[in-house]
């Protein structure tokens, strides 16, 4: 429960300083015929909204918590 907890908190804490989303570029084949080959470069992002880092952050925390206290009083 402890490593969930952290890895929570840090995809919330990352999902925080990246408010926008993350934008990537992939590289896709359309032609490849023998020696002429054509690639196509496509844009692509992944958003999510702002308050979602936060969330994740709290959502850790209580995970974090609620683990810790399950080993002291067993």
């Amino acid at each position: 429960m402890r490593v969930t907890g952290i890895i929570l908190i840090l995809i919330g804490i990352a999902m925080l300083i990246f408010t926008g989303g993350i934008n990537f570029q992939t590289k896709k084949k359309v032609v490849d015929a023998g020696p002429i080959q054509i690639d196509k470069k496509e844009n692509k992002h992944v958003g999510w909204p702002a308050y979602a880092g936060g969330v994740i952050v709290v959502a850790g925390i209580v995970v974090l918590l609620a683990g810790g206290k399950r080993k002291g009083s067993a």
